[in-house]
């Protein structure tokens, strides 16, 4: 199975990018899966049940979110009735929506797509990631109930990600990190045949800071002082991801590349 998985999406920016190239993105590369964080889309906090949809019809399979997962508030009832959305598995036990779900290709093969929030340097106390995520595993063995499953670990450190990679090898197809929005330079298949990378970056503008026009964020740096609010960046965007092929047989990687279409970045694609 061919798997693509894009980072967060920043801003109408980022939402334009995949509505314009992801399609031409399937074609190209044969495509059976994609799974998009879209956690940042509106306004770069969170995502409205709008742009939701235009993502899905953009060519998304899947939109995974993280902890901006309901700062739109009508995500609160829009998730309720779309289930190709998924928040993270180790949210607020009264959140709408769920953790983790399978979906099915275009050939009917199952998927599992599940999110986990970190703990290291959030802003907020989340439950314990690893023990949230495995009893998914548990419970959706890859070349077994699903054809193949993908972990979305959203958080800070690099650590807690690499963590969780490990933790995941051999259980899960794909482990890869969101959040950050800076692509890192360790995509490999691990030695239990998962394939991970700590972070997958963002789709959006990089002449910014972390995707936000860097007028105001530099100001702040420099003065420790406020003026106003952060505005998304609008210039030209790097596409920014994961392309894994899977064994259908046993669930496990047989193939990883970082991609990072378009915009500032140097080019890299399957």
């Amino acid at each position: 199975m061919r798997i693509l998985y894009l980072g967060d999406v920043m801003g109408r920016a980022g939402r334009q990018a995949v509505a314009e190239r992801l399609k031409g993105l399937r074609d190209a590369w044969k495509l059976d899966f994609v799974v998009v964080n879209g956690e940042n889309a509106t306004g770069g906090m969170g995502l409205s049940g709008a742009h939701a949809k235009d993502l899905l019809e953009a060519g998304a399979d899947c939109l995974t979110l993280g902890d901006h997962a309901f700062d739109q508030k009508d995500m609160l009832q829009y998730i309720e009735g779309e289930p190709r959305i998924v928040r993270p598995l180790n949210f607020a036990k009264g959140a709408p929506g769920r953790g983790a779900a399978v979906f099915s290709d275009a050939r009917g093969r199952k998927v599992m797509v599940a999110q986990v929030l970190g703990q290291v340097f959030m802003k907020r106390a989340f439950d314990d990631p690893f023990s949230a995520v495995d009893s998914v595993m548990r419970s959706h063995v890859p070349g077994g109930a699903v054809q193949a499953s993908l972990i979305d670990i959203h958080c800070e450190a690099t650590s807690e990600k690499m963590g969780m990679g490990h933790y995941c090898d051999g259980r899960a197809s794909i482990v890869v990190g969101s959040h950050t929005h800076v692509p890192t330079a360790d995509a490999q298949i691990l030695p239990g045949g998962t394939a991970f990378q700590s972070d997958a970056g963002m789709c959006g503008d990089y002449l910014s800071v972390i995707g936000m026009e860097k007028t105001e964020p530099m100001r702040r740096f420099v003065t420790g002082m406020g003026k106003e609010r952060f505005a998304p960046a609008m210039g030209e965007v790097t596409l920014c991801g994961l392309y894994v092929e899977t064994d259908d047989a046993t669930g496990k990687a047989t193939k990883v590349e970082m991609v990072r279409e378009g915009g500032r970045l140097a080019a890299s694609a399957p």
